[in-house]
């Protein structure tokens, strides 16, 4: 297993299950470029993000709803999902929560609350998570952009070859 895996929101939101290389994967990030949204950890990290999108309406899931109201332009956000049983989390004897502790302290993300003394400002750019959801609802619907979207991204890396 790789220490990590990264894919866009739009490819994550095409998959259904949890891919098998994916299931040893604790913890996970949610970014766009250098700025680090969310950090978090759970025996399966792959759920636990899919459990951030599907309360993100019921504004139960700060993370989930800070994606809706930044759509379309969040399906470019990245998700990584990390073991914390990689190299770089030795120092801290490959303990789950103290490498999710060591990604907070280390990237300060701006929606993060727990362990998370000084978090970063939400840049101007992003709508914050209080703001009016105004893409659609159904998951069905926001799949199918997100496919739509996939499809179009490969469809401009052919061309260009």
């Amino acid at each position: 297993m790789q220490s990590n895996v990264t894919a866009s929101v739009k490819e994550f939101f095409l998959l259904e299950e949890c891919p098998p290389d994916w299931k040893g994967y604790d913890l996970y990030c949610i970014r766009d470029g250098v700025t680090i949204f969310y950090v978090g950890r759970s025996d399966l990290a792959f759920n636990r993000v899919w459990e951030h999108i599907r309360n993100g309406w019921k504004a139960r899931s700060l993370v989930g709803r800070f994606l809706f109201c930044n759509w379309p332009a969040s399906m470019n956000f990245e998700i990584e999902l990390l073991s914390s049983q990689a190299p770089e989390f030795k120092s801290v004897y490959n303990d789950p929560a103290l490498a999710e502790e060591m990604l907070i302290k280390r990237h300060k993300p701006c929606l993060t609350d727990s362990l998370n003394a000084e978090p970063l400002e939400l840049p101007e750019k992003y709508l914050p998570p209080n703001a009016i959801i105004r893409c659609s609802r159904s998951l069905t619907k926001l799949r199918f952009q997100a496919a739509l979207a996939v499809k179009n991204e490969e469809k401009l890396k052919w061309m260009e070859e």
